[in-house]
């Protein structure tokens, strides 16, 4: 169900900023700057994080296996990310966004909502606050950031993408409907590559063909997120921009060099990957309820299994057991494994009293 509609029309920012891992990189290395470059593991099965748009003219993206990037891109230029560096330019960057706001709703390192509708600096319209906070991120940290400014969320996250890098869009009331009706659906944020090939097959393939689709038809077909799309559609999307995000879920995974065929093996494996997971489990505060196995075979197969618990897991050991179970389950082996991966959902902060019980040890 979409959020109730707001007395008055809000104003929203969204802020990506450009190749953000790569520009890091290229920032702090002289050398690279001008030249195609891309964050992540280098060997045979690593993965892109982040390329940059001189990379990206070759058609190398974020999630490309490696060798296809450096097939497409022979010059390419691996780095090894720091996500401690990018972490702490991401705090800057936040401080930034702070001066102007308090209704942040952070998506990740790199790209935020704000809520300006009423704000800290009381600037009249929107588009100047966007064109100060990209001003000011550029002079802080020596970045470029993109800027889409609307009057919600989901027009927003689109004005940004129109005019990257280092540009700023703004969609009106006036243009929304307008705006929509002729992008194809694939460039839609939240919808995926699945959903997009499954509406074309429905004859569905851009915004003006999803709003002639009738509400039953799209949830008949989409489920409830049918309701969604037949909103958006219209330019219309009443989701607040949340302070308060909580994070659902924290996950790990690990491709291996060689595929391993061993229980003894991959539990090795898995051990560092639970310890980040319990890290931070123990900074936050959180605890999960239901702990989830990924693993992809060597022919890419890929499955997860789960195990939900009435209470949160509260001890490292139960979730390592849980895991290990989980891992038993799939012996003996048919093929070798290339990917293992760890979850922990349906996270919720710890009430005051058990947090003290268990820092305490009692």
């Amino acid at each position: 169900m979409n959020d109730p509609a707001p007395e008055r029309p809000r104003k929203i920012i969204h802020i990506d900023m450009d190749a953000f891992y790569a520009s890091v990189e290229q920032r702090d290395r002289p050398e690279l700057r001008g030249k195609p470059v891309a964050v992540g593991g280098e060997r045979e099965r690593g993965v892109v994080a982040a390329a940059s748009y001189e990379a990206r003219k070759f058609g190398v993206r974020s999630a490309m296996p490696s060798v296809t990037a450096r097939r497409k891109c022979p010059d390419l230029i691996f780095e090894k990310p720091r996500f401690d560096a990018y972490k702490e330019i991401s705090l800057q960057i936040r401080a930034i966004f702070a001066e102007y706001t308090s209704i942040i709703e952070p998506l990740s390192l790199d790209e935020a909502y704000l809520d300006v509708t009423d704000n800290l600096k009381g600037l009249e319209t929107a588009t100047e606050i966007a064109q100060e906070i990209r001003r000011k991120i550029r002079c802080e940290t020596g970045l470029t950031a993109s800027a889409g400014v609307s009057y919600n969320k989901f027009l927003a996250k689109l004005a940004s993408d129109h005019r990257k890098p280092d540009g700023l869009f703004v969609i009106t009331p006036k243009m929304g409907a307008g705006f929509v009706e002729n992008m194809p659906v694939g460039k839609f944020h939240g919808i995926g590559p699945a959903t997009s090939a499954k509406m074309n097959r429905h004859g569905i393939y851009k915004g003006i063909d999803l709003r002639a689709q009738a509400l039953p038809f799209l949830l008949k077909h989409f489920g409830m997120a049918g309701q969604h799309f037949y909103w958006i559609a219209r330019g219309v999307d009443h989701r607040p921009v949340r302070a308060d995000r909580v994070r659902k879920s924290i996950g790990i995974e690990n491709t291996f060099p060689q595929d391993l065929f061993e229980f003894e093996a991959l539990r090795e494996a898995l051990r560092p990957m639970i310890d980040k997971i319990w890290r931070f489990c123990e900074g936050t505060g959180v605890r999960g309820r239901t702990v989830t196995l990924k693993v992809k075979f060597t022919d890419f197969e890929l499955i997860t299994r789960s195990r939900s618990l009435s209470d949160h897991v509260f001890d490292r050991r139960d979730v390592e057991h849980i895991c290990l179970d989980l891992l038993a389950l799939l012996f003996p082996l048919q093929k070798g494994v290339r990917l293992l991966g760890v979850s922990l959902s349906s996270l919720g902060q710890l009430p005051a009293g058990e947090a003290r019980q268990l820092t305490l040890g009692l």
